[in-house]
């Protein structure tokens, strides 16, 4: 696909501008097509109108959504179940669909490339139906309503600097030595990776002729020389690697594009840190200006939204903070589009990137960037046993987490325990049992389920990876880790060097409020018994007498109040989760850490769940990660969701994230930007890890929720992930609107 601009005499703003106008043109055709998108702004372009093939299917974090499939290409089966399993089978039809892919050159562009569909969508079926986990498991998984991670894919961080240092000539070079070392025992693995190598080198090799061939055509005399940059960069990173900034943008994009579209990876980790030497010597050349620099990142993020880390420590503590680091900053800001650049904040860190970080979020209202509280996940993860070196050198890159590029396999953000599935268990158990009701029974109940929760979930994980690796594995991340290509080995099944399984608690505030609703209401205040509130749960709230008990349950002061029951026990539900998690490895030996974090699962996650005593209804949502239920506070003081949301992190290196809505009306206080700041350098001293933060205009939002078409480039910061409001749908928008008008924003 090419596309026609006159960029004669346009300066880089107007160009960045004219990028971000055809991104939105793109976004809106896959609303028409596909209809709402709950999940990261993938960067995904629709294939040609004759190629299109609409399909529903699951995401790669394991969510239902619609897809389109390239019309045109077929993969090839190697099972009676008609899916397709395995590294080479993997491998060689991944391979096809790249060689299958269309091209994709803006003009406008510095750089050459888009990806139109994504290959999990061919994988029907996902796992392997030879490979059962078992009954026992099929039933613990359903009793919980786990979350297990079997057949989860990415969600860990490949280092770019091994591709930027060899390119893919060297690459396939080094697959190429390590298949004949290891000989037939390990040839399917590399069959797979050479395959992927290969695939990409066509596709890249293709864009440089088609850039080649529009260059001829094209009487521009800017926008000719642009496409004969495009086509001698290309033509060369088929096996060298870059050698100025310009080529290493296009290097990133080029891997980004085929992880995206390989498994939805969208890990990048530290972009700055990667840019800088290129962006030292060109500078002191004079060949590169600031302004090129910030067009060649925009570039690359109008192609890809994905998680970037911004300063922080290196391995020994010093802050690596640069100027490339404002550049990436400028980048976002003058694209307005959803980005997911992290920005660290601690006391070694330049404090300017957070006060320029926090003034963008007021200028532009886009959720952008988030704050990391890397300080605080450096110092976790040594609780585990490893030094605080190796703390620092994970990176951000996912939605709530780090990992260290190309040598951790982490599982992150994959695998979940929905403690309200654990409570309804653990309460209808209490109220069989034939035992006196209270509180302390449920809460012993309510423990010990967690604890086989828990184990049960480590056992998943034990199958996942003893099995991953057959089924569908990590080709293109294994690319760019260290061991996989040495050893043989994809990175699910012992191909890099460090195994650390995140498991994430979902559903605090739920409980939480729960356990304190029953505990006042109850046992203090004797304003109704256990038989009535069983009933009132088992109808759903029915009647005038059961909403006026609902109403009751709900006016508790709530966790994130302050000095609560409520916040006492959302303390005591982290602790027992943190310590089941971490009190032994996986039965094989692999260990866990564990976070609390629901992502875009708060909707089905309640969708499974009857009504809580905390006032919620039959299949409404769970509340959202670690954040207290909107409405907490009548105030809805931040600083009283600060202090809660730090009083319960699991304290093991993975992330509790907050998820912050304020008023506009901060950005006109003279002092906006320093109280904004305050608050994030107070949340992360006492003891927070990770900050989302949206400012908008309640009004704006309110409108946008009737007719979002009325404001198609209105961005928000959904969770982890930020998304064009239009693009979601209409629960999911609900959930952004609750926040908003439960923190009394304007």
């Amino acid at each position: 696909m090419e596309t026609t601009v006159n960029i004669e005499h346009m300066t880089y703003q107007q160009r960045i501008d004219t990028l971000r106008a055809t991104k939105l043109q793109q976004t809106y055709d896959k609303q028409e097509l596909i209809g709402a998108m709950d999940h990261d702004d993938w960067a995904l372009i629709l294939p040609p109108p004759d190629r299109r093939n609409i399909v529903k299917t699951m995401s790669s974090s394991g969510m239902p959504i619609t897809d389109c499939l390239l019309g045109g290409f077929q993969v090839q089966s190697n099972h009676p179940s008609g899916g397709f399993f395995g590294p080479r089978a993997v491998g060689e039809n991944f391979s096809n669909l790249l060689k299958s892919h269309p091209v994709y050159i803006d003009p406008v562009s510095s750089i050459a490339g888009g990806y139109m569909t994504n290959f999990m969508s061919y994988r029907k079926p996902h796992w392997n139906p030879d490979l059962d986990p078992g009954e026992f498991l099929r039933e613990e998984i359903k009793k919980y309503k786990l979350l297990p991670g079997i057949g989860a894919t990415q969600h860990f961080c490949q280092d770019l600097k091994i591709g930027l240092d060899l390119g893919w000539g060297r690459i396939l070079e080094n697959i190429r030595h390590y298949r004949q070392l290891h000989g037939p025992a390990k040839d399917d693995f590399y069959a797979g990776l050479e395959a992927v190598v290969l695939g990409l080198q066509n596709w890249i090799e293709r864009h440089a002729d088609a850039a080649r061939r529009m260059a001829e055509s094209e009487t521009n005399p800017e926008v000719r020389q642009n496409l004969l940059e495009l086509a001698e960069i290309n033509a060369r990173l088929v096996k060298e690697p870059p050698a100025t900034f310009r080529e290493v943008c296009q290097w990133m994009l080029w891997y980004q594009t085929i992880a995206r579209m390989y498994n939805g990876s969208g890990s990048l980790g530290r972009l700055d840190q990667l840019l800088q030497p290129y962006y030292e010597r060109e500078s002191a050349a004079g060949t590169l200006s600031d302004e090129e620099a910030i067009f060649h990142i925009a570039c690359l993020l109008v192609r890809d939204t994905a998680y970037i880390q911004l300063g922080g420590p290196d391995a020994d503590g010093k802050d690596v903070t640069s100027e490339v680091s404002y550049l990436v900053l400028e980048a976002g800001h003058r694209l307005k589009i959803p980005a997911n650049v992290g920005v660290c904040v601690g006391d070694s860190i330049d404090p300017n990137l957070l006060k320029r970080s926090v003034q963008i979020m007021f200028e532009d209202k886009t959720g952008f960037p988030k704050f990391l509280g890397v300080e605080r996940t450096a110092e976790g993860i040594t609780r585990l046993g490893y030094p605080i070196e190796l703390g620092r050198q994970r990176a951000y890159s996912g939605c709530h987490w780090s990992a260290i590029p190309g040598r951790e396999y982490t599982l992150n953000d994959c695998v979940k325990i929905n403690f309200a599935a654990v409570f309804e268990y653990a309460y209808n158990d209490m109220m069989a049992s034939g035992a006196p009701p209270s509180t302390a029974l449920l809460w012993e109940r309510f423990a010990y389920h967690l604890g086989k929760g828990v184990d049960a979930t480590a056992a998943c994980l034990d199958f996942h990876m003893d099995h991953m690796h057959q089924v569908y594995p990590e080709l293109v991340l294994d690319l760019l880790c260290y061991g996989p290509i040495e050893k043989g080995e994809d990175a699910s099944h012992g191909g890099v060097e460090f195994y650390n399984l995140c498991l994430d608690g979902a559903a605090l505030a739920t409980v939480a409020d729960s356990f304190a609703a029953l505990e006042q209401r109850i046992e203090n205040e004797g304003r109704l018994t256990w038989a009535e509130m069983k009933a009132c749960l088992d109808s759903n709230w029915a009647g005038d007498e059961g909403e006026r008990t609902r109403l009751m349950m709900r006016s508790i002061p709530r966790y994130g109040s302050g000095g609560s029951r409520a916040d006492e026990w959302a303390r005591m539900i982290s602790q027992e989760f943190t310590r089941a998690v971490v009190a032994k490895p996986t039965p094989h030996g692999f260990k866990m850490v564990p976070g609390i974090f629901s992502w875009a699962n708060t909707i089905p996650m309640g969708k499974e769940i009857r009504a809580t005593p905390n006032g919620r209804k039959n299949g409404d949502p769970i509340s959202h990660g670690s954040n207290p239920d909107p409405g907490f506070r009548r105030d809805g003081a931040p600083t009283a969701m600060a202090v809660a949301i730090a009083s319960v992190q699991p304290g093991y290196g993975n992330t509790a994230p907050m998820q912050m809505e304020l008023d506009p009306m901060i950005t006109r206080e003279d002092e906006g930007v320093e109280l904004v700041a305050n608050l994030i350098r107070t949340h992360f001293k006492l003891g927070g890890t990770q900050i989302n933060l949206n400012i908008m205009d309640a009004q704006k939002v309110l409108e946008a929720h009737k007719d979002p078409s009325k404001y198609p480039d209105l961005v928000v910061r959904v969770t982890g992930f930020s998304a064009y409001f239009a693009s979601l749908s209409p629960e999911f928008r609900q959930l952004v609107v609750n926040r908003i008008m439960a923190q009394g924003i304007n």
